[in-house]
């Protein structure tokens, strides 16, 4: 089933000109002009139940715009839109008990009240039943680790113990669908990894499907599976972040400590037929770039047969220069990303250890 269905969404917006100078702005207060802004164009995508999807794209892209009326605060000028059957804009009394929403830059709590009175008068808002709500309010906190933060207002909380106690609040209500803009804005790399454990944690457990927006590409590395790419109020990619690494990165560099001294005439004799190149960093080290159609497995094996190493590190694709270079080229079917530069990972590590590694910020 489908938790999100959209189809051929617009949004527009009235827009006033603003004149130059004192005569222009008199001019302004009498007769005022205004022109259309198309915030979002015609877009489609669907999201089934259980999902955890990553919505990103630059400022000014849609995203948030797209969030707003996916949540009932804006009205779509066009096109088809559903979440969970109901039509935000239209069903928004009972569609609001089906979602939980955090923006990063806004709050849902109460500035100069406790942080439980909050809670409180949301489950009123809610109409969640007082047992069901201790009981859901009880695991929320154990595991975000709220306890000590309760009575305290919300002004004195630190930002990532508010982000946390914002996570709390929208899912008080045990929504099915959970809406996160920039919920890991300003947070530091600890919070970050806490609030990204809850999520993953949540939506294995009670399969609540999860559309996050965020320029932090970290996030999306280890929530989302699948990524809907926005430009300029369009949809560019919509896909898994595998296939979009698989597509548009050049390859992997490896880099090699050899035992002894080693010449680049050597090493490309060892790799002799295969597409690959050699760059050597000093006496002992040298790198190597195997492009996507060339096997790495393949590669590694004749350097290791061929030499004496002492180590090995791969450089992963960048998932950052990816991203831009597809957002500069306005398409993903165009777009050529920079060959990868960052990510570092040793292959003696286990695998255990290299699950952990790709899994943190």
């Amino acid at each position: 089933m489908l938790a999100i269905d959209v189809k051929d969404l617009r949004k527009e917006f009235r827009v006033q000109k603003n004149r130059e100078g004192l005569g222009g702005a008199m001019k302004d207060l009498f007769r005022r002009e205004y022109r259309e802004v198309r915030a979002v164009k015609d877009i489609s995508f669907q999201i089934p139940k259980g999902e955890i999807c990553g919505y990103i794209g630059e400022n000014g892209a849609g995203k948030s715009t797209t969030i707003k009326m996916l949540t009932g605060i804006l009205v779509p000028t066009s096109g088809h839109l559903q979440v969970n059957g109901y039509v935000p804009h239209k069903d928004r009394e009972k569609f609001v008990n089906e979602i939980g929403v955090v923006f990063g830059q806004r709050s849902q709590l109460w500035w100069d009240i406790g942080v439980i009175e909050s809670f409180r008068l949301l489950r009123k808002v809610y109409r969640v039943p007082e047992t069901e709500f201790k009981k859901r309010l009880d695991n929320l906190v154990e595991r975000l680790q709220l306890g000590d933060l309760l009575n305290r207002p919300v002004r004195k909380l630190s930002l990532g113990q508010r982000m946390r106690c914002e996570l709390v609040a929208s899912l008080l209500h045990n929504p099915s669908i959970l809406f996160l803009d920039e919920p890991t804005i300003g947070l530091d790399i600890v919070v970050k990894t806490e609030i990204r454990d809850f999520l993953m944690q949540m939506n294995k457990e009670e399969g609540t499907t999860i559309l996050l927006t965020t320029h932090d590409l970290q996030d999306i590395e280890a929530l989302c599976s699948r990524v809907i790419m926005l430009d300029d109020g369009k949809v560019i990619y919509d896909g898994g972040l595998n296939e979009l690494k698989t597509r548009w990165s050049k390859g992997r560099e490896i880099q090699f400590q050899f035992g002894n001294h080693i010449s680049l005439d050597k090493l490309r004799g060892v790799t002799a037929g295969l597409e690959v190149s050699w760059t050597l960093e000093n006496e002992v080290t040298a790198k190597l770039f195997v492009p996507h159609e060339v096997s790495v497995s393949e590669a590694m094996g004749r350097v290791v047969s061929g030499a004496e190493i002492r180590d090995i590190k791969i450089f992963e694709t960048n998932t950052d220069e990816i991203v831009r270079g597809i957002y500069q080229s306005g398409s993903a079917e165009t777009a050529e990303a920079g060959r990868p530069a960052s990510g570092e990972a040793s292959i003696k590590e286990t695998s255990d250890n290299k699950e952990k590694e790709l899994a943190a910020p």
